[in-house]
């Protein structure tokens, strides 16, 4: 048998079998607070795979907060192979806020390498990167939807990279999408760096969604156990990973009131009246169709819109991949939605 040696992060050691707490200098306020990175590390008994798990990168996404939470509550070091790093929360600034961005009003997730000598987020992104990601193998990066922005549970990964395809499979969310790496974000540093990625989008900013939550905390432990780093069946089995190589918003072409007809997660067909944009005053209302055949995954939840507003999200599939992608929908449904808190 492979004996074990320490893992080393942040400059601390962690002994085989053991979980850590472990507190890094990341910022101060403006009265010479301290803010620490606060990480969970348990190096586990066994050889294995570094698996990096984070959350609030943008500092308003709550659910996956709650992710890293449940799973830290329900991890054991000691039947662990590998190393499990957990970052509840990336953005402190940010999440202290409430507020998606740093208060210079910089997007953290568009900072990445980072730098030591630039401005907030270039700091806070390199001090990430070097203490942290390249010390991984693995990373799931938990988000939610924008401000007034839910999304259905989806995995958005670059399905042409086999590794980061294979977790985004084994996590099984309800829908896989298609896409390419953003300059500057963590999924591009990853992807340069040669480490599989995968980003959990799900439900709302400012709002716990629970079972965003529980489809969240279920899926990084099926990636653990695809990793071999955890032992045990996969859960949601029935699951077939569907995979949307595009989606497309439809807007709004009108000012007004929106008058939704559509839900998150349902099919939707080419040419269907999904809302209608209606005057305050009574107006005749203008219809908004369904440019596409899809599933809706995104939408607004603010009923007024400006032309041009974006306002449903529609993940595109071909006859065949909608059928599989509406069961997927329903299996989740079943099993997740009427969950109550752990």
């Amino acid at each position: 048998m492979v004996k074990m040696s320490d893992f080393e992060v942040a400059g601390k050691r962690i002994a085989p079998g053991t979980r850590q707490h472990i507190t890094l200098p990341a910022a101060r306020l403006y009265n010479d607070a301290p803010l620490d990175l606060r990480l969970e590390v348990f190096h586990g008994s066994r050889p294995g795979p570094v698996l990096l798990v984070c959350a609030a990168i943008h500092g308003d996404e709550l659910n996956g907060i709650d992710v890293c939470r449940r799973l830290v509550e329900r991890t054991d070091a000691s039947k662990l192979s590998g190393t499990l790093i957990v970052v509840p929360i990336v953005n402190l600034l940010g999440f202290i806020q409430q507020s998606r961005y740093l208060p210079d009003r910089r997007d953290l997730n568009r900072c990445f390498p980072g730098s030591e000598r630039g401005a907030l987020g270039s700091r806070m992104a390199y001090l990430f990167s070097q203490e942290l990601v390249r010390k991984a193998t693995h990373i799931i990066d938990l988000h939610t939807g924008a401000i007034h922005r839910s999304n259905l549970p989806q995995i958005r990964v670059n399905v042409d990279d086999e590794a980061s395809l294979n977790m985004a499979k084994a996590f099984a969310a309800p829908v896989i999408l298609h896409a390419k790496e953003r300059d500057g974000s963590l999924r591009s540093l990853a992807n340069e760096w040669g480490i599989p990625l995968i980003l959990y989008e799900a439900g709302e900013a400012l709002r716990f969604d629970q079972a965003a939550i529980s489809a969240g905390v279920d899926g990084v432990e099926n990636v653990m156990k695809h990793l071999k780093m955890a032992r045990g069946r996969k859960k949601r089995q029935r699951l077939v990973p569907v995979i949307a190589r595009r989606s497309t918003w439809l807007r709004s072409e009108h000012d007004g009131l929106i008058v939704t007809q559509v839900s998150l997660g349902q099919t939707v067909k080419k040419g269907q009246h999904v809302a209608a944009s209606v005057s305050p005053h009574g107006d005749d209302a203008e219809p908004i169709v369904a440019s596409v055949n899809g599933i809706v995954i995104g939408l607004s939840n603010i009923p007024v819109a400006n032309e041009g507003e974006a306002l449903f999200n529609i993940a595109q599939f071909d006859a065949e991949e909608l059928g599989e992608a509406e069961d997927n929908i329903d299996h989740f449904t079943e099993q997740f939605v009427s969950t109550t808190p752990l």
